[in-house]
Formats: structure tokens, sequence, C-alpha cells
């Protein structure tokens, strides 16, 4: 599928999201019977990502920046079994603590980590997830990072559906006053033990929703970051060390990629990046575009951010689309949180 084409797909739905359409598929309905047998199949060898233990991370990283008086920053995670860190079995290894350490030393502040994200959660649980993270004894994060839609895609939620929840879900937490960044549906057409031609439907359907997604957050306010890596081109390449071992969920490494993808944009989000990285790189084919083909560009390459630019244009809202630098996991220093 094309850009122009994807964009138009993300667009119907998102406008469908908008107005109280359900009718958009992600496939075409002359594939189902195909993809519900191929989803049966694959579900024997890689669960459905709704069991396993997951490492509690709660707590203050960065206790060496403690000034007294000075409150820590406040980060809140949601979303999916991704955003949990199912599949590691220490809490230094999921992504919350990462991006937590991370964003610790860039803003040299401690950082205080919420993590209400639910393995095996659809996009119809953020609600449930916003109002935990909105209670009226904790104070309003400064950013929220949400990771959602893997289990829209393999249960057939209606897309337009499940963009007005993660909308909705970005809406209340803007109003409230965070930050927000989503990192976008992964692209679930590289899990190992999937088969083509499940393989092609999951990565399209994958694709269209990160899309939408993009257009739905970004219009409430959020920023967005690809997250293809998560399951893409860097797994695909070395499964056996970015998977982890139910083949499903990523590895410690894996998790170490995907928080290096997001962690620029947090800390853009909450003016802790250098000012001359938020400028526009024309030779990194960055740019203002209409929001719906900066979406579909994004979900063809992991680790692009969309940010909302102009209201208005010709053709719509307006977006900023930045391929932020990113160093490989064997060139970051580990994360070392203190909790």
């Amino acid at each position: 599928m094309t850009s122009m084409s994807r964009a138009r797909v993300a667009r119907r739905i998102a406008a469908g999201a908008a107005y109280g359409g359900g009718g958009v598929g992600l496939v075409g309905a002359a594939a189902v019977g195909l993809l519900l047998a191929e989803v049966r199949l694959a579900r024997r060898h890689v669960g459905n990502g709704s069991v396993g233990r997951v490492p509690v991370a709660d707590g203050v990283y960065g206790h060496a920046y403690d000034v007294p008086g000075e409150p820590p920053l406040r980060l809140a995670l949601l979303g999916d079994s991704t955003a949990a860190g199912q599949g590691v079995h220490r809490a230094g290894q999921t992504p919350g603590a990462l991006l937590a350490s991370g964003l610790a030393a860039v803003a040299e502040r401690p950082v205080e980590l919420r993590n209400v994200a639910l393995p095996g959660a659809q996009s119809n649980d953020l609600d449930r997830q916003v109002a935990l993270v909105l209670s009226a004894v904790d104070p309003v994060p400064d950013v929220c990072v949400i990771m959602i839609g893997a289990n829209d895609v393999t249960h057939r939620m209606p897309p337009t559906r499940s963009v007005r929840h993660l909308s909705a879900a970005v809406r209340r937490l803007r109003t409230a006053g965070a930050e927000v960044v989503v990192g976008t549906c992964p692209d679930l057409g590289t899990i190992e033990p999937v088969q083509q031609p499940l393989r092609w439907l999951a990565r399209r359907a994958s694709r269209q929703l990160a899309a939408a997604q993009t257009i739905g957050a970004v219009e409430q306010g959020g920023r967005t970051v690809s997250l293809g890596d998560l399951l893409g081109p860097e797994f695909e390449a070395n499964p056996r060390e970015l998977f982890g071992p139910d083949n499903y969920h990523p590895s410690a490494e894996g998790y170490a990629t995907a928080a290096m993808a997001v962690l620029p944009t947090v800390c853009a989000a909450l003016g802790l990046w250098p000012a001359d990285e938020e400028r526009p790189d024309a030779s990194r084919r960055e740019g203002f575009l209409p929001v719906a083909r900066a979406a579909a560009e994004a979900a063809s390459e992991a680790g692009t951010e969309v940010t909302a630019a102009m209201p208005t244009g010709p053709r719509g809202p307006w977006a900023l689309l930045k391929r932020r630098r990113r160093r490989r996991v064997s060139e970051a220093e580990p994360a070392r949180p203190s909790v």
C-alpha cells in the first residue's frame, strides 16, 4: 500500500472515530475467514499476550539528582503488555523503568514512575486506566506515554472504535494538563511464528491502525512515535536477540530499542530537547505535512514523530514530521534505575 492510499484509509478511520462511524475495516471481508484460521494456528505458538508475571517498576528513579524542595517529574505509562513490560524478569528492563531512567538523566531531576498498563488490554481499557492516572489522590503526571493497538488488531476491534477510545484518552489527559506521547501500533507482521498470508494482512492492518491512531492523537494535542521497530525491521533481522522466550513479547534488548525510540519525544514534549533538534531537517526528510500524510509516512518508518503544527491548511490540519536520531542498543549506556 502506498503512502497516499494509506493516508486516505487513515483519514477515513479517523473520521469514522470522530463522527461515530464503525464500518471501516482493516482488511477486506473476503480475507476474514482465512485470517481467522491463521490466527488460531498462530496463537498456538505465541499466545495472546494476556498471561505471565510482569515486574513492578513503579517508584522514583534518579535519586542522584535530588534537590530539597523540588518535586520529581511524574511519568505515567498506560496501554497493554508492551507498556507493562511483559516478557522480562527485572523491573529495570521494562520500558517504564528505561524511560524513567533516561528522562531523569536528561532532565537531571528525579522521575516518579507510575505504570497502570494491563497485559492483554485493548483500547477500550484506556478509560479505566486514565481514571487511575487522574485519581484525586495523586498529582497529574507531567507526561503520559501510551502504548496500545496490538490487541485491537488481533481481536479485530473495529479501527474506528479503537481510535475513538485512544482519542478520548489523549483528550482527557491533555485537558488535565499532562503532555501525552503515544507509541502507535507495532508491526505485527514480523512475529516469528506468523506465516503468510496472515503476515501480510497483519502488517497492513497494523500500519493502517498506526496511521489512524496518529491522526486521532495529534488532533487532540498529543504527539506520536511510530513503534514499527518494536516488532519491525530490527526484530525481523534479529528475532532471537530482540524477542523474548515466547517469541511474541520483546526481550530486554527489544524494550531498550523501543524506549530509545520514544525517549526523545518524551523529552521534547517537556521542553528538554536541544533547540536545534526541534527545527525540521530537510536532509532527513523532515517538515510540515497534512496530518494524514504525515501519519502514513510515520507508519512506514519506525521511530518517526508526528506532532501538531498549524491548525488549518488547504488540506486540513498540518503536522510536523520528525525523524529523531537514535542510538542503537549496543551504543546506549545500560539503565541503572534507583527505586
